[in-house]
């Protein structure tokens, strides 16, 4: 049983500055957002721009090749690549070869936003495990999270290094339930951070593998909007690129995404405003916190 769960307040967000006086992008860290399927590009382009607002240095979308060119004319800040498709689905068997260098040098590698198919999902996962290097941290969201279940060779080995960022339906299917089943989700997270041996962020709450639990006293049901969770996968990629741990980076990203949400319903009403405001509003809430 995980230890109840400890406020995210102000104070303790303070007492984890992460890496605030780095002047270089390279000293900010780099994030890769491997997702963006033909028909869902802007999930990739939400994830890596959060990631930008939070402070990371460097971004790289991978995206499917029908839809690079565009995601690097509408994301300038980034840099894009191409990859191999079918009928616009990322090619899970050809992909990650063309992600190899990309996944040499990258600090960061948020996986899921945009991908839209089990099968090349899984394929995908399999074939970019090896290639990763030894040190980057991972986000997991979306249909990559759907199927990790049966992938222990590639979850093993990110054992540590791994964030997971389910919704409630993804995290019945991460302890290999009913999609539908009614979960007591801190008591399903502590399971999940130990099963998969990550930090999970899942509607408010953060659990450790160790027993931690976090909550954050904010959110509402605006939140559950199209493309809100690929802001937050960004946000909490974006911090771990800033050298936050797994929990301090679910932490902060989670408290930023959510007292944004608040405040945008507070201005524009509950279930009026869009994932994309939320980058606008994050970096207002972030400058209070940093000191």
């Amino acid at each position: 049983m995980s230890t109840p769960a400890e406020a995210i307040t102000p104070a303790l967000l303070k007492a984890w500055q992460v890496n605030r006086e780095a002047s270089d992008k390279s000293d900010r860290g780099t994030v890769v957002v491997v997702g963006g399927a033909r028909r869902s590009p802007g999930a990739a382009m939400l994830t890596g721009r959060a990631a930008l607002r939070v402070g990371a240095g460097r971004l790289t979308l991978a995206v499917t090749e029908s839809v690079a060119v565009a995601v690097a004319v509408a994301v300038p800040e980034s840099g894009a690549v191409a990859l191999p498709e079918d009928d616009g689905v990322i090619s899970g068997k050809r992909a990650p070869q063309a992600l190899g260098t990309d996944l040499e040098t990258a600090d960061v590698v948020v996986i899921g936003p945009g991908l839209d198919d089990a099968d090349s999902t899984r394929q995908l996962l399999r074939g970019i495990a090896p290639l990763l290097n030894d040190i980057a941290a991972v986000v997991l969201d979306a249909y990559a999270l759907g199927v990790l279940p049966g992938l222990p060779e590639v979850y093993g080995p990110w054992a540590g290094r791994l964030v997971l960022t389910p919704n409630r339906k993804e995290a019945a299917r991460l302890l290999e339930k009913d999609p539908d089943a009614e979960l007591d989700l801190a008591h399903a997270a502590a399971d999940i951070a130990a099963k998969y041996q990550a930090v999970v962020a899942v509607q408010g709450l953060i659990a450790a593998p160790d027993g931690r639990l976090w909550e954050v006293p904010a959110g509402n049901a605006g939140l559950g909007t199209s493309g809100s969770g690929d802001v937050l996968a960004g946000a909490i990629g974006g911090f771990l690129a800033r050298q936050a741990s797994p929990e301090q980076a679910a932490c902060w990203g989670t408290y930023l995404h959510s007292t944004a949400g608040d405040r945008l319903a507070a201005a524009q009403g509950p279930l009026s405003f869009l994932a994309g405001e939320l980058l606008d509003a994050m970096p207002r809430v972030m400058a209070e916190l940093t000191v």
